[in-house]
């Protein structure tokens, strides 16, 4: 069975990732249903990598088409324990500019079209969420981009619409009363599923635009959005590699690792068989069997 201890989700704009050494593709179907498409594996500063393209080569899986659950799930065949999700947003702050990177820790999600949970069909799952994200990968992150001379920022709100529009004004308006510090369409989904997975979860945003609150500035375009991506996939390349360089050979102090412990509610003798096949690569850490 292939291996990679570091899964990279590619958005939009970022469809291949550079460098990869040993470089050969897997297509891997899943319990539920095949990834956006084939994953890419190799080598990348020494540790072993997997990269997918969340809307495939050529953009043809809109946001609420992605098959979330079946991506993740894909990543944890393959044994990740970092995952990487790389996404283009909107700014809905005037100090988060066009061309730098976010590192949110906060998410809120309006989407209603996406599958969220693996545990369904006779199992039930509570897990904490009050902190989404890894923080020490993001405090990592956020040093690292620094010192490349990358224009940085951690914390703040993640709103994630459902999309495929972008926002109206009055809507965009609100988001920003609310305080949320950025607007996008896929990243809350891949939080809650690379908890369940208890993966190390590190978003990586690119800022586009304004989205069409900034009354000084256009509103947003797909040509605007497309230019000021160009530039941030520039600078995520130059910073994955020196993140994955420092990445711990261990994490066994993060409690990343441990979220599904004391979170399965059902009884084990409850469990229906076909479900507890269908996630003993989730649960299975935890009940060893139905009985």
């Amino acid at each position: 069975m292939e291996y990679a201890e570091i899964g990279i989700i590619g958005g939009s704009g970022f469809y291949d990732l550079e460098g990869l050494e040993e470089a050969h593709s897997v297509r891997l179907p899943t319990p539920f249903g095949p990834p956006s498409e084939k994953l890419m594996l190799g080598k990348l500063q020494g540790r072993s990598v997997a990269f997918l393209s969340r809307h495939g080569h050529g953009h043809y899986l809109n946001p609420s088409e992605v098959n979330y659950r079946a991506n993740l799930y894909a990543m944890k065949m393959l044994k990740v324990e970092y995952l990487f999700s790389i996404t283009a947003v909107g700014s809905l702050k005037e100090e988060l500019k066009p061309g730098e990177i976010v590192i949110p820790d906060q998410y809120v999600d309006l989407t209603y079209k996406r599958e969220k949970t693996f545990f369904e069909n006779g199992v039930v799952g509570h897990l904490p969420f009050a902190d989404p994200t890894c923080l020490p990968l993001g405090r990592l992150a956020l040093r690292l981009a620094k010192e490349a001379g990358l224009a940085a920022h951690l914390g703040g709100t993640y709103c994630n619409m459902e999309g495929p529009q972008f926002s109206s004004r009055a809507e965009s308006m609100a988001y920003r009363q609310m305080g949320y510090s950025l607007i996008g369409m896929t990243q809350a989904a891949e939080a809650k599923l690379a908890r369940e997975l208890e993966m190390c979860f590190l978003p990586l945003a690119m800022v586009t635009d304004y989205d069409c609150w900034h009354q000084s500035e256009e509103s947003v375009t797909v040509e605007m959005v497309i230019a000021n991506l160009n530039r941030g996939v520039a600078n995520m390349k130059k910073l994955l590699p020196l993140i994955i360089r420092e990445l711990p050979e261990k994490r066994d102090s993060c409690p990343c690792a441990s979220a599904l412990a004391n979170s399965i509610i059902t009884a084990p003798q409850m469990i229906p068989a076909k479900t507890y096949k269908k996630l003993e690569l989730i649960i299975g850490k935890y009940i060893k069997s139905r009985i």
